[in-house]
């Protein structure tokens, strides 16, 4: 999965470190509702960045990048709320921003680039 590109990889890294913040808060805090919307949204950006290479056309090809583009800006909130409600540390979360941030810009730099191409 990793070697395919290094958008995927880094989304898949990402959507592993998410599965297992979830585990760990739901293990310590037993905190559900905050976490899952989290884990939803962390995990399908790679998902929606893997149907975007078996896209059929451009206009597929965007659709799903922009709904993992849209993802990642979802999980940076759901984070920094889990955050300020003292749920994770500030050092977690501020790594996993900074991440879900890189992967933003790389997406809409593509989306950028493909709106282009048109």
């Amino acid at each position: 999965m990793k070697n395919e590109n290094p958008l995927l990889g880094k989304s898949y890294d990402f959507a592993l470190e998410i599965v297992r913040l979830y585990k760990s808060i739901v293990a310590s805090k037993s905190e559900y509702v905050l976490s899952k919307q989290m884990l939803r949204s962390g995990t399908s950006i790679g998902a929606n960045i893997s149907e975007a290479n078996g896209a059929i056309s451009t206009a597929d090809f965007s659709a799903k990048i922009s709904i993992a583009y849209k993802e990642s800006l979802e999980v940076k909130y759901w984070l920094s709320l889990l955050k300020d409600s003292d749920y994770v540390t500030k050092g977690i979360a501020n790594k996993l921003i900074a991440q879900a941030d890189e992967l933003s810009k790389i997406m809409f730099s593509i989306l950028k680039t493909t709106k282009r191409a048109k």
